[in-house]
């Protein structure tokens, strides 16, 4: 073969493989992440770190999938692909998902103050902030003035205090008819008159919003948590012990690093999460002694829409024993569980 022809090949072969990496593919890869400390995330005013050890939330590292990512994620340990449709909503763009996580990111983190302020006996109060905006209907009347993230504050004039005084008030209107909205954009003060219309095959009325209530926490003494970069409510229970440490007496970690996940209500109790087997593996690697895994309950039918299904503890301790981790896995149901584990 002439060397030009084989030169010629080289490029397209070359250029082919380029391409491979930006051809879009309708799946995440998901992975193992990391094990990250909180305490360097949390600042509490006057009570500084007091444990020798560490608290730590456990990630798993998410990518959009090209050609060879979803090849090499069929054949190594603890890579899995899920397809885009189950892991967004229908409609849902990525700034709409981006802004839904960061949102379950801050309820949890509130619920985990709460839960820790409460436990430690410290002042801490719940501020209703009026509506946060999760995603926007495409052509529907808000989408011409409102995007996810948005904070609506007031109706007509009236502020509320919840979202189904919201909603109430919207469905004692007919389509056509116009509402004034009060919102916050970008930390900016706005207001539009945005008309109702019907937003679905029933003929509800609205402005077609995926709306939740949003709530600030007041606390005694001062609590700062950095959280921008983490995503999802999953590190729920680790804030609250990572909080709750800073003012106790004695050290709750005992010098051990302490890691896991669950996530968190304002009551305390500890909820189901999902790629607790990869957490575990980025747990393992980090040297982590101990890992706290929710012990959900499984229901009857979502044993019989998976019959293979386990809780988050069963799989925790499943995949610990297969990756030989000498972790202690351990079942919390809520956060006294966590605690009193580690005072004993």
């Amino acid at each position: 073969m002439h060397k030009q022809t084989k030169k010629i090949i080289a490029i397209v072969l070359l250029i082919i493989i380029i391409i491979g990496f930006f051809i879009p593919m309708p799946y995440y890869i998901t992975k193992p992440g990391s094990a990250d400390a909180l305490e360097p995330l949390v600042t509490v005013e006057d009570h500084p770190k007091t444990v020798k050890g560490s608290f730590s939330l456990v990630t798993v590292a998410m990518t959009d999938a090209n050609i060879y990512s979803y090849l090499a994620a069929k054949f190594l340990p603890y890579h899995q692909i899920d397809p885009k449709e189950e892991v967004k909503y229908d409609h849902e763009s990525d700034e709409e998902y981006n802004v839904r996580q960061m949102y379950m990111m801050n309820e949890s983190k509130n619920n985990a103050i709460q839960v820790a302020y409460k436990a430690a006996k410290q002042d801490i109060k719940v501020n209703y902030s009026g509506i946060y905006v999760l995603s926007v209907l495409e052509e529907a009347p808000a989408s011409k003035f409102l995007t996810a993230g948005d904070l609506i504050t007031a109706i007509d004039g009236h502020p509320f205090k919840s979202s189904q005084e919201f909603i109430s008030y919207v469905k004692s209107k007919k389509a056509g008819n116009k509402i004034e909205l009060s919102y916050v954009h970008n930390k900016q003060k706005r207001t539009a008159n945005i008309p109702l219309a019907k937003i679905d095959k029933k003929g509800t009325v609205g402005i077609g919003i995926t709306l939740v209530d949003d709530q600030n926490v007041s606390a005694d003494p001062k609590i700062k948590i950095d959280s921008d970069k983490i995503g999802g409510p999953s590190a729920g229970l680790m804030f609250s012990l990572e909080i709750y440490s800073r003012f106790m007496k004695t050290d709750l970690t005992r010098g051990r690093q302490v890691a896991g996940t669950g996530t968190i209500d304002a009551s305390g109790n500890v909820g189901r999460i999902g790629g607790i087997d990869q957490k575990v593996v980025a747990a393992d690697k980090s040297g982590a002694s101990i890992f706290f895994a929710p012990n959900d309950e499984i229901t009857t039918e979502m044993k019989k829409d998976d019959p293979t299904i386990l809780s988050n503890y069963q799989l925790a301790k499943k995949t610990a024993k297969a990756i030989h981790s000498k972790m202690k896995i351990i079942p919390v149901k809520t956060f006294q569980d966590a605690v009193n584990y580690l005072q004993k």
